[in-house]
Formats: structure tokens, sequence, C-alpha cells
């Protein structure tokens, strides 16, 4: 009897087994992950003709994400093959908070890479001379307190413009902007509101010709932050016009990071997984109309090709 009971609970778990693996290639067959297991708000820049991925890191089971504790490395020369270059940074290497990693952005600056990440809606900054490690907490606080500027310390975007002036833009529901100094862990000024069309979350800014291009999540969809829309500016601090939505990738949240590199332009964004909670990193093109507008973004199954080595 109790041999059958055990057969019987043993077929049950692999079959379980074998339902949980199938719902994870059911979904990875629209879009194509580029990372293995589960990561999300993909934070990506270009040093020295290298790729650099920092996402944050879903854990299965953790729906309250009270256990995300570090940010990984990725790395890639030709956008199909990457390395996983470890934990670059965990919330054991700062002594004022102990949970909740959430989204971070990256720079290089004068020969050094500051991190700037969230931990429990608070954020810090980070300083390494390497991309993938030796990174330290540069205050031994948060740069951002909670609430600071009345909109939820979340989601930092870094962002250098010709001029060197360096913006530090995060928020949730209310975008807020401070400029740093040059050593580019201090304010230079009070933190300033942005007044942006259906702005939400998970703000990324990048500039193309004269044109500052701000592209974030709204609340606008049916599943909780799943549409992507944007407005354009003439100078980093706005006013910011209205443009509408250039994607939707059916999941919670549309968190993501624009780059170029060798003349192409792709967007990096996430897509849910077997749940909610559990994303997967993925990566298309993004392309411009002539009067600079940026056309409608498509998910593909095959991503995109490796680029052109030279």
């Amino acid at each position: 009897m109790n041999k059958n009971y055990n057969a019987s609970a043993q077929l049950q778990k692999n079959i379980m087994a074998i339902l949980y693996m199938a719902l994870i290639a059911m979904a990875a067959t629209a879009q194509k992950p580029i990372l293995p297991d589960f990561y999300s708000d993909p934070a990506v820049r270009v040093f020295d003709n290298t790729v650099w991925l920092y996402p944050t890191h879903d854990v299965p089971g953790d729906n309250s994400k009270d256990n995300l504790h570090d940010w990984h490395c990725f790395s890639s020369t030709d956008m199909e093959h990457w390395k996983d270059n470890g934990i670059m940074f965990t919330l054991k290497d700062i002594s004022w908070e102990n949970k909740k990693a959430y989204a971070a952005d990256i720079i290089r600056y004068k020969k050094k890479y500051y991190f700037y990440f969230t931990a429990n809606y608070q954020i810090g900054v980070a300083v390494s001379s390497q991309p993938d490690k030796g990174f330290k907490d540069a205050l031994g606080k948060p740069l951002l307190q909670t609430n600071e500027g009345n909109t939820k310390t979340m989601d930092p975007c870094i962002f250098i413009d010709d001029d060197g002036k360096r913006y530090l833009y995060y928020g949730q529901n209310k975008l807020c902007v401070v400029k740093l100094k040059a050593n580019m862990i201090e304010k230079d000024g009070d933190v300033k509101s942005l007044n942006v069309t259906n702005y939400h979350e998970g703000i990324y800014v990048h500039k193309r010709g004269s044109l500052y291009y701000l592209t974030y999540p709204s609340e606008k969809g049916d599943k909780v932050a799943n549409l992507l829309e944007y407005s354009i500016g003439k100078s980093p601090l706005g006013p910011f016009e209205y443009k509408g939505v250039i994607m939707d990738n059916r999941s919670r949240n549309v968190h993501h990071s624009i780059i170029k590199i060798k003349n192409k332009w792709y967007i990096f964004y996430h897509v849910q997984s077997v749940s909610p909670s559990l994303r997967r990193v993925c990566v298309d093109y993004l392309e411009y109309n002539k009067d600079g507008t940026i056309k409608p973004i498509v998910m593909t199954a095959e991503g995109v090709t490796a680029i052109e080595k030279k």
C-alpha cells in the first residue's frame, strides 16, 4: 500500500515538473529570451564595443520581492552569446538596507563605473573601476531617501548630456530628476518634478540628434504597466511633448533600456514567463520615422541577429 502510494506521489511530482517546464517553454515561444533563468528590468549600456546588461533577479516563489538581494552582470560582444559574469553587487554590500533589490542603472564617467540601485524604495550609488565587479557603496547611505521629491524612490535612470551635465531620473506616478555633481555621488541642487503624460514608472532617457526621448511604462493598459509610451523634448528638463504608445509586451510592466551600437538601435525589455513576477529578458530592434518619432516596436520570436563584427 505504501509502495503504491509513494509511486503515485512520485508520478504526480513528475507530471507537475513536466507541466512546469512546458509552461516555461510556452511562455518563451512568443519572444526569444536572451538570459537563463528569470531576470527583469534590464539596464543596458555599451562600454568599449561590449554590451553590458544588469537586470534584477526574479526569485521563483517570492511574490513579495522582499528576498531580492542581488544584481547579476551579463556581457556580449555579438548580441547573440551572453556571458554570465556572476553577482556584481548585493545588498550585503551596504549597511542601510537588506531587502527589495529593485531596478538599477549604470554609467561610465571619467574611467569609473557608477551603479545606481534601488533598495526598498531608496536609491544608492556604488562605484568601481570595472564594469562587473569591485563595486563599493559610495556614501554609506542612500543618495535619494524614501519619497524624496514626493514620489516613490525607485527605477533610477542616469543620463549624461553631450555638454557633460549629469541627470538622475527616477520615480513612480510622478517623474523626478536631480542634477549630480561631477563626483557623480552628490546632488547638485534640488529635486525637480517633470510634467510627463501618462508616466507611471521605469523611466529611460536617451538622446538622438537634438531630441531627448523619455520612454516609460504607463498604467493605461490592462496588465499593470504593460504599455510603453513616450514623450520628446528639446532639453533634458523638458518641456516634453507626448507622442503615444509604441509597445505592448502583454506582461506586468515593460521596464526596458535602449542602446545604439554599430548604427543600429535596440530595445531590451522583459516579458512575463510562468507568472507575472517571473520574467524573461528579450531584445528587438528600435527604429525611427523621418520626423524623429519612434516606429511601433514589434516583438519577435527571433529577436535580433548578431551585430556585425568589424
